[in-house]
């Protein structure tokens, strides 16, 4: 629906923006990042692409937020899987639990949510961060839920600590790879209870080469 001009006039200060932001960020979940287009994000909240050229430098910006905004999107899916499933009173027990549901909360949004999945994850060129120096894979909450639980299984004795170096890289790498075999890859035409079945086993895999115990 357009915007009437009342509605325009209600913008101010990083309302804009923010309206911007979420109109583009429905661009990227129907088309993936190359729909995020600053114009039409202007044309779909109703303003001039003069107004919207205040707010964002170019398409690089654009981009950027609505990258972050589809982070936020995967992290609330990963978490909506964590809260899936009780705590379990065995700490080992329950960081294997919590390890799974990342890895099936990671997947199950991919598939659901192609478009935010591939531009969660997509190239950022932003005039004031070089392409090469941008968001590192640490500054990132899907990777922090990772690490955090891996930390919990090295001390609780699951996860031999000379073996943590890089394994969020590999848990995280098996994972986002199956999610685009299945997404556009050969995989993609399987039927649904396949690919729950594949996720449940590819999970399990991940534990196993992890863990000692």
């Amino acid at each position: 629906m357009t915007p009437t001009r009342a509605d325009r006039g209600a913008y101010h200060h990083g309302d804009l923006a923010n309206a911007l932001t979420r109109a583009a960020t429905e661009l990227a979940r129907t088309g993936g990042p190359e729909a995020v287009v600053l114009r039409e994000a202007a044309r779909q909240v109703g303003v001039s692409a003069t107004a919207a050229y205040r707010h964002f430098a170019g398409h690089g910006e654009l981009i950027h937020a609505v990258k972050m905004h589809a982070l936020n999107r995967l992290v609330a899916a990963m978490e909506v899987e964590l809260a899936a499933s009780p705590p379990l009173a065995d700490r080992v027990e329950d960081a294997y639990r919590r390890l799974s549901a990342l890895g099936v909360g990671y997947v199950t949004f991919a598939l659901s949510e192609a478009g935010l999945f591939r531009t969660a994850f997509c190239r950022t060129d932003r005039p004031d961060i070089h392409p090469d120096h941008g968001m590192q894979a640490g500054d990132t909450r899907p990777y922090q839920l990772l690490t955090e639980v891996l930390d919990d299984l090295v001390e609780a004795g699951a996860l031999d600590p000379a073996r943590r170096e890089f394994a969020e890289m590999m848990a995280w790498s098996t994972v986002h790879g199956l999610a685009l075999l299945m997404l556009e890859g050969p995989l993609r035409d399987l039927p649904p209870e396949a690919r729950q079945a594949i996720l449940a086993r590819t999970v399990t895999y991940i534990r196993d080469a992890l863990t000692t115990r």
